[in-house]
């Protein structure tokens, strides 16, 4: 973005993060904001719970302001809630989730933007700079390695990690273990927790791209004069055009690596081994940093949750486009038929209505397309030998036939009570019956279910109990890659 003088003037008219700086009322809606949503990381509350929040800080600023407190915040909790949620603001969100009539509040993009430019201006103890070079010079160096489509380039660069990790081995084994200062650890631990908050920001700004998205898709079809089928195929394609575009795509690598149980583990261990180091515990972070991937977790999952919901209501509102549209078919016939009877009582005189005279159609014979003789096919002189073993054509006719319903029916019922499940999980709880054939319509499923995710990097074995051709009991077992069922 170019900053001139006519975009920073529009800037600072309409974007509401700039607003908000301006405003007389910026360290009250700052720090409550920050304190409420950021800190513990929620992502929606309802209208009751935060009035209280901000009458309870009210009161105490009152207190601390003396006689000024009373002047300087006259209205009550919920107005302000109110117009900081106003369109001329837009600090916060307010919506109502399906079923219920109480308002909801959330923070915006650019309210959490403000919030952590705030946060960067007090003086900071400890400014660190070698960690953020040494990512930058990794982040180039896979850019470099990963588009290089030479193979000779390629090896010679694996050769030469394998000799940096061959040395560092011998290294090691010879006595000498390089270990990282305070400094250096100060230094990466504080970009890690930047990187981390900054990740919890993003996630609210998808959010709001899909709102977008999906205000947009309304206005089309509101808007709309055309046929239904061209306006499914543009919104269609619009939709797949954010899922496959870079943060679409950036977005969904991120849940599947996160969503991994192996990572999760990996990642709590390297947490909780961090955060014990020296150094570490000197800058006293704060304890959610110990379940910041839990936090990612919550977040992904509540911008999954909205991306879905905003599904389901687009559904809904194309099914009330195509109710109010067949109601407006039926007016006009139940229109035609009154007038109708009225004229059987009292005939019009004149002509009512002209139907065109009935006519023959008339098929010349020149017009008629010419015989065109059936190639015969060629049958070589071959004999055919019969086998003298008497065959059964009965099981050329037995065929499995796999029932889908039931077990649609099994991933509901196991999703009732928890958010996720494995294939495996489920065929413990649920034995196959039909072996294979059954396994393969779970995949089937799997593959036409919008919330179920594959996991190539875990595979995971699956038995099943069948009958062996001596009639005994056989145990098969079949690895694949993790999948996992969704609510």
């Amino acid at each position: 973005m170019i900053l001139d003088f006519t975009t920073l003037d529009a800037l600072r008219t309409h974007h509401p993060a700039w607003r908000l700086l301006v405003s007389p009322h910026a360290p009250l809606v700052v720090s409550f904001l920050h304190r409420v949503f950021v800190v513990p990381n929620v992502r929606v509350m309802a209208a009751a719970d935060l009035a209280e929040m901000l009458e309870d800080e009210l009161y105490a600023l009152r207190l601390q302001l003396d006689n000024k407190g009373e002047t300087a915040f006259p209205k009550p909790a919920l107005d302000y809630l109110n117009d900081w949620a106003a369109a001329d603001k837009g600090w916060l969100r307010k919506f109502y989730r399906s079923g219920t009539d109480e308002a909801q509040f959330d923070l915006t993009p650019a309210t959490e933007k403000a919030i952590a430019w705030l946060a960067q201006l007090s003086e900071r103890q400890f400014v660190g700079t070698e960690s953020r070079l040494l990512t930058l010079f990794d982040l180039l160096k896979q850019m470099s390695a990963g588009s290089e489509a030479d193979p000779a380039k390629r090896i010679a660069e694996l050769h030469k990690k394998r000799d940096e990790i061959d040395a560092e081995i011998a290294q090691v084994l010879s006595g000498d273990v390089p270990l990282l200062d305070d400094t250096a650890l100060k230094d990466r631990f504080q970009q890690f927790m930047q990187g981390a908050r900054e990740l919890l920001a993003d996630f609210r700004e998808v959010e709001h791209n899909f709102r977008q998205l999906d205000r947009r898709v309304r206005e089309r079809i509101a808007l709309w004069e055309g046929s239904k089928g061209a306006l499914l195929e543009d919104i269609m394609g619009e939709r797949d055009a954010i899922a496959d575009s870079d943060q679409g795509k950036s977005f969904r690598a991120f849940w599947d690596f996160l969503l991994s149980s192996r990572r999760q583990e990996e990642l709590t261990e390297l947490l909780d081994h961090v955060l014990a180091l020296p150094a570490v515990a000197e800058l006293k972070t704060n304890g959610r940093m110990r379940r910041v991937h839990y936090d990612w977790m919550e977040a992904g999952e509540h911008a999954q949750r909205t991306v879905a919901a905003l599904s389901q209501q687009l559904r809904r509102f194309l099914d009330d486009q195509a109710w109010l549209e067949n109601r407006r078919i039926m007016d006009i016939l139940h229109g035609i038929e009154s007038k109708a009877l009225a004229l059987r009582d009292v005939p019009p005189t004149g002509t009512v209505i002209e139907i065109a005279q009935a006519q023959a159609d008339i098929d010349l014979a020149m017009e008629r397309p010419l015989f065109t003789p059936v190639i015969k096919p060629v049958i070589a002189h071959l004999t055919l030998q019969a086998e003298e073993e008497d065959i059964d054509p009965s099981s050329l006719f037995d065929q499995v036939v796999v029932d889908k319903a039931r077990l649609t029916r099994h991933i509901r019922h196991a999703l009732q009570n928890r958010a996720q499940i494995t294939l495996s999980e489920l065929v413990s709880s649920q034995p196959l019956q039909q072996g294979l054939a059954e396994l393969v319509t779970y995949l089937q499923l799997g593959s036409e279910l919008p919330n179920t995710v594959v996991d190539e990097a875990t595979p995971e074995p699956i038995r099943w109990e069948t009958v062996a051709a001596d009639g005994g009991a056989l145990t098969r077992c079949a690895r694949l890659p993790r999948v996992i069922f969704m609510r």
